[in-house]
């Protein structure tokens, strides 16, 4: 019994010595990751735009200070808010909402285009005193589709606000349509859609979405495809117009040196005049869990284009703010093993796409494929096996922080961080938490995500299919 007794006592001892040696070696390596996510790349190597998901805590340390340059009000049932600024710059933001969300296969690239030929010629301003008037103010007006919305923008200064914002109301509401004009546009945006086949990152980027949320309204690209652009004509314009150009789908974000009284003239005048139609923003349904998946588009190229995407949450829950930290952390182990330790790559990363519904991705560029792949595999694994000290991802969390601000100085970023939280939170003044919101993520809370979204990878590759091995890509 003493003998066993000595012998229990020896394995619980070893058992103790082992556990010690475990929890020294996990913290190590934990060290190690974070070390490699600071200091081997940048941060925001990857698309990041503010999405401001709601804390699970707040910190103390860090209180938020209201926006006292910031207001919000309706004018004719049109949504704005608007940030004021010392600069005689000012940027007015009208936000379409619901962007390739309000399309079919048949009407995708319909809501853009109609913005595009806009450009042609307006009842005022015919096709080339538009473009002289525009000259004149040295200003531009923007236009970017997207996912969850159509931007269509001015960028001007305070002197000549008043021009642009005639030019630009009058492309909106009063657009030529000439039948020559849309056939110019559509034979110039079909030519660019078929160009896209000779880009590898273009296409790799296409395919890859149409595959990762197939069945969900984010597979359809915003700027349509081949069979949908072909099928505009005046007619479904015009038609689009009557439909869907109304105020319920609009929201104004003005930013810069700008009354309000101007604002509210302006938009009175012209928008104010619209149908008020009975849209309703709200936020899309989650993907549908998938097993991991692969597709190949053979090419012969000096290099293979590999990518994956995987599901993540909603924008407005609180395991947003954990997964972008993860992202970054991810990143940066991608960058340091498979870049500068295993020189297989000049660019690998793990993007985090902010929409409504975010998602996350691997990406890599190289000639071995299948060691790349292995690479990623032991690294995503070890981010959801070892908790990272919560206090040791401080730098990489103001890190971070400082390049995004950094980044989201200018007039136009702001009035996207103010049009996200309003849309994703709710209310716009969730952009002031955005601080607090990764600050109070733990070590803890990278190691969940991690686990609970890093899977079900959807993998798109081009390249030599003889290059890569299926079972290895869907074992992610």
């Amino acid at each position: 019994m003493g003998h066993g007794t000595r012998s229990d006592g020896a394995r619980s001892g070893r058992r103790s010595e082992t556990s010690v040696g475990n929890g020294r070696a996990s913290l190590m390596r934990a060290m190690v990751l974070l070390g490699a996510a600071i200091w081997s790349a940048p941060v925001l190597a990857q698309r990041v735009s503010p999405s401001f998901p709601a804390a699970a805590r707040q910190s103390a340390a860090a209180p938020v200070r209201p926006d006292t340059s910031t207001a919000s009000y309706t004018v004719d049932g049109i949504r704005v808010i608007q940030r004021s600024g010392a600069a005689n710059l000012v940027v007015m933001n009208l936000y379409l909402l619901g962007g390739v969300r309000n399309a079919s296969s048949e009407t995708a690239g319909l809501e853009p285009f109609y913005l595009v030929v806009s450009e042609q010629g307006s009842d005022r301003y015919p096709k080339d005193a538009l473009r002289r008037a525009m000259a004149r103010t040295g200003s531009s007006i923007a236009l970017d589709a997207g996912e969850d919305w159509t931007l269509f923008g001015i960028r001007a200064t305070t002197e000549v606000l008043d021009s642009v914002w005639s030019i630009f109301a009058d492309r909106l509401l009063h657009p030529r349509l000439e039948p020559a004009e849309i056939d110019f546009v559509r034979n110039q945006a079909l030519s660019g859609l078929r160009q896209l086949d000779e880009n590898p990152d273009a296409l790799l980027a296409r395919v890859a979405d149409s595959i990762a949320f197939r069945g969900h309204p984010y597979a359809l690209s915003p700027t349509g495809s081949d069979a949908s652009l072909s099928a505009i004509n005046r007619q479904s314009l015009l038609r689009w117009k009557q439909e869907q150009l109304v105020k319920s789908r609009m929201l104004m974000v003005v930013v810069g040196n700008v009354p309000r009284a101007t604002v509210e003239r302006m938009i009175a005048t012209s928008l104010g005049t619209l149908p008020s139609g009975a849209y309703a923003w709200t936020m899309p349904d989650t993907l549908p869990a998938r097993p991991s998946s692969l597709t190949t588009i053979p090419r012969t190229l000096p290099t293979n284009y590999l990518s994956g995407t995987y599901r993540g949450p909603r924008a407005n829950e609180k395991d947003a703010a954990a997964l972008r930290v993860a992202t970054a952390v991810l990143s940066g182990q991608l960058f340091s093993e498979i870049r500068s330790k295993n020189n297989l790559t000049y660019t690998a990363s793990a993007p985090y796409h902010d929409q409504a519904i975010v998602s996350g991705g691997l990406f890599v560029t190289t000639t071995l494929p299948d060691s790349a792949l292995k690479i990623m595999r032991e690294q995503v694994q070890l981010l959801q096996e070892v908790t990272i000290p919560t206090q040791a991802l401080a730098p990489l969390i103001q890190q971070f922080l400082t390049e995004y601000f950094l980044n989201n100085e200018t007039s136009t970023a702001q009035a996207d961080f103010l049009a996200r939280a309003e849309l994703y939170q709710g209310d716009w003044r969730a952009a002031d938490r955005f601080m607090a919101d990764l600050r109070a993520v733990s070590g803890d809370d990278v190691r969940r995500v991690a686990r609970r979204y890093l899977r079900n990878v959807q993998w798109t590759y081009i390249g030599d299919p003889s290059r890569i091995t299926r079972r290895l890509a869907e074992s992610f």
